[in-house]
């Protein structure tokens, strides 16, 4: 009871004290209240770039794994590219053999000219795809039907369109049981497709047409493409351990000695991600760093305006000491000052941080190319870290100045002038 007594008094003088000089405590506080305020602005703006970079990855699909065929660089001109080819043979090897690969499908993506009554388009992209290709990219089905190992098999000139390609190629009822014609092949519309808008980072923007055939119909109106592998990986596979079987599952049926290069091309976003990842912790971390220098030179302010007031105040000291005031009474009188200036300066600080970050907010929901930071928020652990930081420069630098008021002499305290 009478410690707390004891701290609500030492508290409320110290109150009074700032209440008494308040040009003053504002200006010493100045340097916490702009720390405070640049760290959390900062990292929320820092934190919502790094979540939106994580999200434009992900959604691309952080468990894909992409094979091509790939002439090594010491072998061109001596290998043909025919021969680095990817082949349905070696698919199956690696659906059947590879425990870390889910599913997997062929993709031969072309450029071809379309037809559909009497609009025509060129340059529209078309994907010969396996059914697995659907659930590996996620894509939806607003109409029809996606593509079954029947039209695989059949080599059956079916398709699908987006629902940019219905409305470029103006086809009648929704698109489905349509005939478009393709390098004027005649390919009879199943579905449609749910146009997938992909983020700036990875081409994304005005979405354009797309038309997906079986695999085995790319003959069809195409004599040569360049196939790959778009692979799901199991949920559980590391991405290195996938690399490594993958690796030996098409080197083995390729016949490659140990000395010979890979005849193939592997990628992974998991890696990719994994990099992202640990860049965003470094940059919130040297933000924060960097930021929280300010902080210091708040404190070293705090520190020189609480010796300053130990100087005017050592009568009031001396005075205090001469009616029984303790040392330890003393100290943590300015001990309290200094670190109340410091978690002032930081409540301020805080709530201009939020005002900034509701301004990051606005500005990233008008503003398309600052998209990143339409969803710019301050984490707990940053107001946390601030008050925190905010209440430990408070202690640190304001306890040399409260030791130093702690041991002066009562008499000679009460001389000085």
């Amino acid at each position: 009871m009478i410690l707390l007594r004891l701290l609500t008094q030492t508290i409320h003088s110290a109150v009074e004290q700032m209440w008494a000089n308040k040009a003053r405590a504002v200006l010493t506080t100045l340097g916490i209240i702009i720390g405070v305020w640049a760290i959390t602005a900062v990292i929320a703006a820092v934190g919502s770039l790094n979540n939106y970079v994580l999200t434009e990855f992900e959604s691309f699909g952080s468990r894909k794994m992409f094979v091509w065929g790939d002439v090594p660089r010491e072998k061109r001109g001596l290998i043909d590219s025919e021969r680095v080819k990817l082949t349905p043979r070696e698919a199956e090897a690696l659906r059947t053999t590879a425990r870390s690969v889910e599913k997997l499908s062929l993709v031969g993506r072309t450029r071809a000219r379309l037809t559909a009554g009497a609009e025509e388009r060129t340059g529209v992209v078309v994907m010969g795809v396996e059914p697995s290709w659907f659930s590996i990219e996620d894509r939806e089905i607003s109409a029809g039907r996606p593509l079954n190992e029947t039209d695989l098999e059949e080599q059956l000139q079916v398709a699908l369109v987006n629902d940019r390609a219905v409305e470029e190629l103006r086809l009648n009822v929704g698109g489905v049981g349509e005939a478009i014609f393709i390098e004027g092949r005649k390919f009879l519309v199943v579905g449609v497709l749910k146009t997938k808008e992909l983020g700036p980072m990875f081409g994304g923007g005005e979405s354009t047409s797309e038309v997906v055939v079986p695999y085995t119909a790319l003959g069809k109106f195409r004599n040569f493409w360049w196939p790959q592998f778009v692979v799901q990986m199991t949920k559980d596979a590391e991405a290195e351990d996938a690399r490594a079987e993958v690796r030996f599952v098409l080197r083995t049926m390729r016949q490659l000695r140990p000395e010979d290069p890979d005849t193939f091309g592997l990628f992974i976003f998991d890696q990719v991600l994994s990099v992202v990842r640990g860049l965003a912790v470094g940059l919130t971390a040297g933000a924060s760093v960097l930021v929280g220098i300010s902080l210091l030179v708040g404190g070293v302010g705090i520190m020189n305006i609480m010796l300053v007031s130990v100087s005017e105040r050592t009568r009031e000291i001396g005075l205090r000491k001469a009616v029984g005031a303790s040392p330890l009474v003393i100290l943590v009188q300015f001990l309290c000052e200094a670190v109340i200036l410091c978690m002032l300066g930081g409540l301020i600080g805080l709530v201009l941080g939020q005002a900034s970050t509701v301004g990051l907010q606005q500005l990233g929901q008008q503003v398309s190319s600052l998209k990143a930071l339409g969803k710019a928020e301050i984490p707990l652990w940053a107001i946390v870290l601030a008050f925190g930081f905010s209440a430990g420069v408070g202690v640190v630098f304001g306890m040399w100045p409260a030791i130093k008021a702690s041991r002066l002499d009562p008499i000679e305290a009460l001389r000085h002038e």
